[in-house]
């Protein structure tokens, strides 16, 4: 998909702003000595005290997300664009500012959240009955939830009313038809630690003051030293230091990028063995013994297809000897052992299975005795059986080939072939994955007949050759939303289609991708552009901006500009340095401009297979 330029516009508001509507119609009839009027009501009911998960697009820094985040303005992306300003902090009028807003806390600042009952909600502290009434489609019983914020606290923390148009804008993406609202903070998380973010209503709570600005309304009889303040959602993250960003950790892998395999041990014999990917591992005998033996999963420094495999009975069929090192190769063998107990532990499939076997050979018993019947020209006429495979079955054993259900310890037996923070360059042996299909399908293979019956009609369960990577590393589990790209080609024109991209663990992702992998590039989603400024000196930050739209002239950096109480930032110290950078009256900088010259763009590292 072509790239396509994202614009930023000031707002959206909506047609009709919530709220309850009357409609009165008159009809006058010359001839009639009387008016006909009639009066409708209707109530346009906008999200209020809560947000339905579909609303919300995606949120920066992800949720559970660990890196360096320290000069990142947390924000949050909703799906309709009207959404900020469907309501009021305060005042009427067509220029009111959005009534939603971010606010930032440590995990050591964050308050306690707490549901309550709508009817209840305005038993808090501080809270103005405008803001708790509940409007005529409410029920006094929808629960609610809120946060008592200490007023100290949220003095350093809230945006003042003129901050409020420059915290929330519109993101048009070219290649999606719908645009987005986007709703910024104004607090910088702080380095090692982990933060809480709101998103708190300031439906009403905003109240002119004699001097005409607008001040935060404490409600007719202020209780204790907090503000209750509804939240409609909230995520958490960790800021860590320089290392932990995105960049970094991903580059850090290139360091380690090498096949999945084992170093050599300096007997070549063994050497053999550990160049094609196999580890020593235990092996139990059937007879109670125990010994040592070469074990491979389906994970292999190259791909390898030996092509179509025979059925066998049992899993110690498939060992193979080597007499010059006096041990089995156990993979293949583990493997068809492994399909099997799969699926005797998926009780429907085995059922399926069993029944579809029964089936077939009931169907070939009848196909041989019609044969015979018409030898004798006395043909007899033989209902068929349908003996074709279940779909549920065809789609489990389907998902074998996708290594669904392979235990983590079959796919890397060997810590020591994936360390911390790695990458492992790797294809799929075929034939592995072929045998524990066969011992899937093997349930109810009871003899030498059915070994027969299974060679001559095999399964047509297939799949392509397959390349790809494992990643061990923090930027797994830092990084939630990472996006996998493969390519036939180094020039990144070939996109492969994927097989599996699946997080085996918490920290481990295994890609494939069908095809040969020559190039892989792992890039944030593009959900991770976000806003973000620049350290400048301790205590204070700037900002590089980029050029207007028509302008060849590289506007001047702003900054040192001084931070907040908490490492708060000014949205308006912000937008009229930049206008002074630019060259234009401050009011002409609005959320927009302001989002243009802070968004980052997301991340893309890439690696070349070796």
């Amino acid at each position: 998909m072509s790239e396509s330029p994202v614009t930023f516009r000031r707002e959206h508001r909506p047609v009709l702003a919530a709220g309850d509507y009357q409609v009165t119609l008159s009809h006058r009839v010359s001839l009639e000595p009387a008016d006909f009027t009639t009066t409708r009501r209707f109530t346009v009911a906008g999200d209020r005290f809560g947000l339905a998960p579909a609303l919300i697009r995606s949120v920066f820094p992800p949720e559970g997300s660990v890196g360096d985040h320290a000069t990142v303005l947390p924000h949050i992306v909703l799906e309709r664009a009207t959404l900020p300003w469907e309501r009021s902090p305060g005042g009427a009028g067509p220029q009111t500012p959005p009534w939603l807003a971010l606010l930032l806390f440590t995990e050591q600042e964050a308050p306690p959240v707490s549901t309550v009952p709508l009817g209840q909600v305005g038993a808090g502290p501080w809270l103005p009955p405008a803001a708790a009434a509940a409007e005529s489609h409410e029920s006094a019983q929808e629960p609610v939830t809120v946060i008592d914020v200490p007023a100290a606290l949220l003095a350093d923390l809230l945006p003042g009313y003129a901050d409020l148009p420059l915290l929330a804008h519109v993101r048009a993406d070219g290649n999606d038809p719908a645009d987005t609202a986007v709703v910024v903070g104004t607090r910088l998380p702080p380095a090692g630690m982990t933060s809480v973010v709101h998103l708190v209503s300031l439906e009403h709570r905003f109240t002119p003051a004699t001097d005409g600005s607008w001040v935060l309304d404490r409600g007719p009889a202020p209780v204790g030293d907090t503000v209750r303040l509804v939240s409609l959602t909230s995520w958490r993250f960790a800021s860590v230091s320089a290392d932990h960003t995105f960049a970094t950790l991903v580059r850090d892998l290139a360091e380690e990028g090498a096949a999945l395999r084992l170093p050599p041990a300096g007997q070549p014999a063994a050497d053999r063995y550990l160049a094609e990917g196999f580890v020593p591992a235990r092996h139990r005998l059937r007879q109670g013994g125990s010994s040592i033996g070469w074990y491979r999963g389906p994970l292999v420094p190259g791909p390898t297809d030996g092509g179509r495999v025979a059925p066998v009975r049992t899993g110690d069929a498939l060992l193979r000897f080597d007499p010059e090192l006096g041990m089995f190769d156990l993979g293949y063998a583990a493997a068809w052992q492994l399909g099997r107990l799969l699926a005797l532990g998926s009780g429907d499939t085995a059922t399926a299975l069993y029944g579809w076997r029964r089936r077939r050979d009931q169907q070939a018993a009848r196909t041989q005795r019609a044969a015979r019947n018409a030898d004798t020209g006395y043909p007899l006429s033989v209902a068929p059986i349908d003996d074709t495979l279940p779909p549920g079955v065809r789609d489990w054993l389907t998902g074998l080939t996708r290594l669904d259900g392979v235990p983590f310890g079959y796919l890397v037996p060997e810590e020591g072939l994936l360390p911390a923070e790695s990458i492992r360059f790797l294809g799929v042996d075929q034939t592995w994955v072929r045998h524990l299909v066969d011992g899937a399908v093997s349930v109810g293979r009871l003899g030498p007949a059915d070994e027969a019956r299974d060679a001559a009609a095999p399964l047509p369960v297939e799949f392509p050759t397959l390349t790809g990577a494992l990643i061990r590393s923090q930027v797994v589990s830092g990084y939630p939303g990472l996006l996998v790209d493969g390519y036939a080609d180094r020039a990144g024109t070939g996109h492969l289609t994927p097989w599996v991209t699946r997080r085996l663990s918490p920290e481990v992702l295994l890609c494939l991708f069908e095809g040969e992998l020559a190039r892989l590039d792992l890039h944030q989603p593009p959900e991770a552009q976000h806003l973000a400024v620049e350290p400048h000196s301790p205590g204070s930050y700037g900002k590089t901006l980029r050029a207007p739209e028509g302008s060849e002239r590289v506007p001047d950096p702003v900054g040192p500009l001084p931070l907040g109480p908490r490492g708060t930032i000014s949205p308006t110290g912000l937008a009229a340095a930049i206008a002074g950078s630019l060259g234009v009256p401050a009011a002409e900088v609005d959320s927009g401009d302001l989002a243009l010259q802070l968004t980052e763009t997301a991340e893309r590292v890439t690696f070349l297979r070796p």
